[in-house]
């Protein structure tokens, strides 16, 4: 019988899932939506951000993210800050991907 070697990253941790699958078999796929802003503004302190859509309006229903409710930011978590925060703050404009 076919088998489907599937290999995959996972987008929050990073952590690398391999699975075999038979071929005749169905496999759930997520849906992953990938959306790219232009940063207004980054508050440091609380971790808020103010985001540029593309129709004009602002979008502030965001933090960074190593300001989280559950669990532990990942180290990626606290570089991915340090960027947007150190070009934010040098005055670069920035853009951010949200996947959701």
């Amino acid at each position: 019988h076919a088998k489907a070697h599937i290999v995959a990253i996972d987008i929050f941790t990073g952590k690398k899932y391999e699975d075999l699958c038979p071929t005749s078999h169905n496999v759930e796929v997520p849906i992953v939506k990938r959306t790219e802003y232009q940063l207004l503004n980054a508050d440091a302190d609380t971790g808020e951000v103010s985001l540029l859509l593309e129709n004009g309006e602002t979008k502030e229903d965001l933090n960074l993210p190593t300001f989280v409710k559950i669990g532990e930011p990942t180290d990626e978590d606290v570089k991915v800050v340090a960027d947007i925060l150190n070009f934010f703050e040098a005055g670069k404009t920035t853009i951010v991907a949200v996947i959701s």
